[in-house]
């Protein structure tokens, strides 16, 4: 039996997918009630994710856990102390869990964290690896930061549960939302898009491919106590990904080369500069460990993921 938190979310409705395809029990932790899950999922309410929940009943007869539940970017933040929530969810939530789940006899536990805890940008042609000393900048890095410090350490404890943590870059997929749906429909509407001379470099993961890596996780001996980082094994400019995913749409891509600088100046007068740093930042990861260590390959290619994300795209929009 599998616990699975975050399942409603887009990384975690893909992998309760897979995991059903591969006749694996599954038990989805959610906040509430809710009806669109598949059927044979035993579901158990535990509330949003906090330090107090009592886990024993979600726990029992559980073999292994993938926590991807978390608090994430909230735009507008009201909170007075916002790291002090980011902690409170990300950091004190998940090792309750742990420590329960270890005390209850779970095996393996799989926490998707984020590349944010490298940091947030790389030197072109120099890549994070799993190694390099974590360099948080933000409040969500730097809880998921903790929390795998945390896990650890509860590791080192020797509670005999097995910790695998996997740091991911920005995931696409069907059904993507956020600043990947709104690059489609800028695309998708022919905007011309002033970023024909961004040449930086960005690893992506695609969802078929982190669910992949993350299933490999939940067996593989060699996980055992180990960090990876994952991407598509290819990394692509701006102008590359938006010219490969209007093709993908059928939509060329109507690409204006404006030097970066002087957006990026633009772009700071306005206050967009964090938005500024993912156009025309380089982000780079090294997942080769995973390959080396695991096994495992990417089971999409790029165009294949983006192809179908595209697929998802039109077709929700035809509705």
């Amino acid at each position: 039996m599998i616990l699975l938190t975050g399942v409603t979310g887009f990384v975690g409705s893909a992998l309760n997918k897979r995991l059903l395809q591969d006749n694996v029990s599954v038990r989805a932790a959610v906040r509430s009630e809710i009806s669109e899950l598949p059927k044979g999922v035993d579901l158990v309410q535990v509330g949003d994710l906090n330090p107090d929940i009592d886990w024993r009943g979600a726990l029992s007869e559980v073999d292994a856990i993938v926590h991807l539940a978390a608090r994430v970017h909230v735009m507008h933040d009201v909170v007075a102390d916002p790291l002090a929530e980011f902690r409170r969810v990300n950091l004190e939530g998940t090792l309750n869990l742990a420590q329960q789940a270890a005390l209850a006899g779970v095996r393996r536990f799989v926490f998707v964290s984020s590349v944010k805890v490298n940091g947030e940008s790389t030197v072109l042609g120099k890549p994070f690896s799993p190694d390099d000393q974590p360099d948080p900048q933000d409040h969500y890095g730097i809880s998921k930061y903790e929390a795998e410090r945390g896990l650890l350490d509860l590791v080192s404890e020797k509670t005999g549960m097995e910790v695998v943590i996997i740091r991911p870059p920005l995931v696409y997929g069907p059904g993507v939302k956020a600043n990947f749906a709104s690059m489609m429909s800028w695309l998708d509407r022919g905007v011309p898009l002033p970023l024909g001379s961004v040449h930086n470099q960005r690893s992506l993961v695609a969802l078929d491919n982190l669910v992949d890596l993350i299933v490999t996780c939940l067996d593989h001996p060699k996980a055992v106590n180990q960090t990876f980082l994952v991407s598509d094994g290819e990394d692509l400019s701006t102008s590359e990904l938006l010219q490969r995913m209007g093709r993908a749409l059928g939509k060329p891509a109507r690409l204006i080369p404006v030097p970066v600088g002087v957006m990026q100046f633009a772009a700071n007068l306005l206050g967009k500069g964090a938005v500024a740093q993912r156009l025309f930042g380089s982000l780079q990861v090294d997942s080769s460990k995973a390959r080396d260590l695991l096994g495992w390959k990417p089971v999409v290619t790029v165009d294949e993921a983006l192809q179908k994300t595209a697929d998802a795209f039109n077709t929700s929009h035809k509705k």
